[in-house]
């Protein structure tokens, strides 16, 4: 157990958890009705220190984890799939809360929101999703036929023996990171050192490279599309309007449900790329309270 003090001024506890065998790291943060944040691609908890104190500040439990494969959790050699997650997600929830919650989510950590909130209704009390992804990966009828080739080719060198470490490592390279940042960030004062940091540190954790290469050749796992038709609970669903990574298009299926009366608001960030809580928490965290505060009074 540690404590790491976050040069935005807050501080959180690291937690370990045991899951099949396999450490998970999380943290907890406040009291109240609970939230659980869960991260996207590379990310960790830390991609959550500018919104967890003011969440808790305001009356909830919020709960962070590291996914298996990512962060400060284990990086064993398995598949990884989205039901692994989800699972893992439901196990957390039984050991650690056992009372319907809000979970909140960013990119394919938006996509794992959106499948607990569906498939096990009973833990649930809503969903907020940042900047959903539509998939694990892009399903090849998302993809022409050129890109569909060049994605094929990566992927086998990704899962290379020989290429796929030297791969691996060029892509995680401080430098190449805060490029990649940069088409992703329409902030460029949000990509700081201490983002890259985040983002390098367990990309040096022995197993990183594997996990890596398995989410890469991984099936994309449901859509939105296939989950949307049987949700019961509110969804927030906010998004960054100049996103390259999940346009703002992929929105529009949202905005469907809410125009014809789910329980279902779409809100678009204007200048703001795909990890909008990270870039913009000034408007995602007084957005994620109302309508928090709105779910209460229901």
């Amino acid at each position: 157990m540690t404590t790491q003090q976050l040069k935005t001024g807050s501080t959180f506890e690291k937690l370990n958890w045991t899951w099949r065998g396999y450490r998970i790291q999380y943290t907890v943060m406040g009291t109240g009705r609970p939230l659980v944040l869960i991260h996207g691609f590379g990310a960790s908890i830390g991609h959550w220190r500018k919104n967890m104190p003011v969440l808790a500040a305001e009356g909830y439990r919020v709960f962070a984890l590291d996914l298996l494969g990512f962060g400060g959790s284990d990086k064993p050699a398995l598949d990884y799939i989205l039901e692994l997650w989800e699972e893992l997600l439901k196990d957390f929830w039984k050991t650690h809360i056992q009372e319907p919650t809000v979970f909140v989510g960013n990119s394919i950590g938006a996509l794992l929101s959106l499948m607990v909130v569906v498939n096990s209704p009973e833990i649930s009390a809503g969903g907020v999703l940042i900047n959903c992804a539509g998939g694990l990966n892009h399903r090849p009828d998302e993809l022409n036929f050129p890109l569909r080739l060049v994605m094929g080719a990566f992927t086998k060198l990704v899962s290379s023996k020989v290429a796929g470490p030297f791969l691996f490592n060029r892509i995680r390279h401080k430098d190449r990171l805060r490029r990649t940042l940069r088409q992703v960030y329409v902030n460029p004062e949000a990509i700081t050192d201490e983002l890259v940091d985040m983002l390098y540190d367990p990309s040096c954790d022995t197993g990183a490279q594997q996990v890596f290469a398995s989410i890469l050749t991984a099936p994309p796992g449901p859509s939105p599309a296939e989950l949307l038709p049987k949700i019961q609970h509110p969804l927030l669903v906010l998004w960054g309007e100049d996103d390259p990574w999940t346009p703002i298009k992929g929105a529009a299926i949202y905005k469907e449900l809410s125009e014809n009366g789910q329980p279902v608001k779409v809100v678009g960030i204007p200048k703001t790329g795909h990890c909008p809580h990270d870039e913009r928490p000034d408007v995602v965290n007084p957005l994620i309270l109302d309508w928090l505060a709105q779910l209460s009074s229901q």
